[in-house]
């Protein structure tokens, strides 16, 4: 199968749920089909990147925008230049003529048997007419990610920022679904969250997976002390509000009970309002070369987000490893979890630091979770996913033959 993949930012490093997925699925596709990966990026040029996504995914053409990377207070400024797009944001920033221009190209030459569109940020650079079967991959139903973080976003401008977004996503993202042949969805909880805007018959759903060569579950292993772990992205809106909920509402009654007790905030790029939870007993490591050695070190992780969509790859993660987890219900939305079976899902900040109390207090009850979890993850390797995926792709190009059928049966 001749399958094109189309999705902004930078692939590499990964450090991102969105990266990883893509990537996971990417590398086993290459192995067994014809793959071509157009990545397109804005910023600086990095011709690095271009040749390390190359030794990668050999198929992958790389595409330097040259589109500003607006941060800090300049993202403010850039958001009112798109303010009047009737396009969200989050969408428009990322229409690339050069993108534009290459896929009115090919899509209507039939270079590929199937196209994958990866984001809904990459929709506006497709043409009209999808002349190629073309797939929409949902990693997040946006709309319901931006209500969410209108709900809870902490800064009064961010919170009209989020408000607005929101407002236009609730007409975007309908309208972009309805017009590509087959919608992927992550979970059942997003088909579902979708069906309004497409139909339930037009959507699928690829679970997410995890490495299992990479994350591995070792019952011999032992944590060290009493430390509970979160990572993440912090640079990303849902996690910044994840820990700083997780500080003050949750860590103190944990304390209350474990003293020695102490929290790793694990990622990327933390914020000023992330740094700030720093203290004795909270430590934020920034960037590190890798969250393994983070996972095997600790007694708990948790995964206490109020905003989100998708599924969190990182529960996943650490469940392969056999770590004893504790979710909000968001964080662990869409996810193949049974609370009291291989996880625990407290909603309120008196449940959750009780749960975590429990598994940092009770050996026997941590480590029968910590096998619950490992047995759970297990079934979901990405080779097994990329499968399912596969069988999508041949969902969207029957729906495309399907459409061109009913077309040709309406009389002229």
């Amino acid at each position: 199968m001749k399958i094109l993949w189309v999705k902004p930012g930078k692939l590499l490093p990964l450090d991102t749920g969105g990266k990883l997925r893509t990537y996971n699925i990417l590398r086993h596709l290459a192995a067994t089909h014809d793959l071509t990966y157009l990545s397109y990026y804005g910023g600086q040029r990095d011709e690095a990147y271009e040749r390390d996504v190359l030794t990668h995914l050999p198929g992958t053409v790389s595409v330097y925008t040259a589109a500003p990377e607006a941060t800090g207070s300049a993202r403010y400024f850039d958001y009112l230049r798109h303010f009047s797009n009737p396009a969200p944001y989050s969408i428009s920033k990322f229409a690339a003529p050069q993108v534009r221009k290459l896929l009115r190209e090919w899509i209507p030459q039939h270079k590929f048997d199937v196209a994958v569109c990866d984001f809904l940020a990459s929709t506006l650079n497709f043409p009209d007419k999808l002349v190629t079967p073309t797939a929409l991959f949902q990693h997040n139903v946006e709309t319901i990610l931006w209500k969410r973080k209108a709900d809870f976003e902490a800064k009064w401008l961010d919170r009209i920022v989020s408000k607005v977004e929101y407002a236009k996503m609730r007409r975007f993202e309908p309208e972009q679904t309805r017009r590509f042949h087959h919608v992927i969805a992550v979970s059942e909880t997003d088909r579902e969250t979708m069906s309004p805007m497409v139909g339930r018959e037009h959507i699928s759903v690829v679970p997410t997976g995890v490495d299992l060569r990479k994350y591995q579950y070792d019952p011999a292993a032992r944590p060290s002390g009493p430390l509970v772990v979160f990572t993440g992205s912090m640079d990303w809106a849902p996690n910044i509000d994840g820990v700083e909920f997780f500080c003050k509402e949750i860590w103190p009654q944990v304390l209350a009970k474990v003293p020695a007790a102490r929290f790793r905030i694990v990622g990327r790029d933390p914020q000023p309002r992330v740094r700030a939870l720093a203290s004795e007993n909270v430590e934020v490591t920034g960037t590190v070369r890798s969250i393994i050695d983070h996972l095997r070190e600790a007694a708990v992780f948790v995964v206490p987000l109020r905003i989100g969509g998708g599924t969190r790859i990182k529960i996943y993660e650490g469940m392969a490893m056999g770590k004893a987890t504790v979710s909000t219900t968001i964080g662990a939305e869409g996810l193949d979890v049974q609370h009291g079976r291989d996880i625990l899902l407290e909603d309120s900040p008196a449940g959750f630091a009780s749960a975590i109390v429990t598994f940092l207090q009770n050996e026997e009850v941590r480590r029968r979770y910590e096998a619950a979890a490992a047995a759970t993850a297990r079934k979901y390797d990405w080779s097994v996913i990329t499968e399912q995926f596969v069988q999508v792709l041949q969902k969207t190009i029957q729906a495309a033959q399907r459409q061109v059928e009913d077309l040709d049966s309406v009389p002229k």
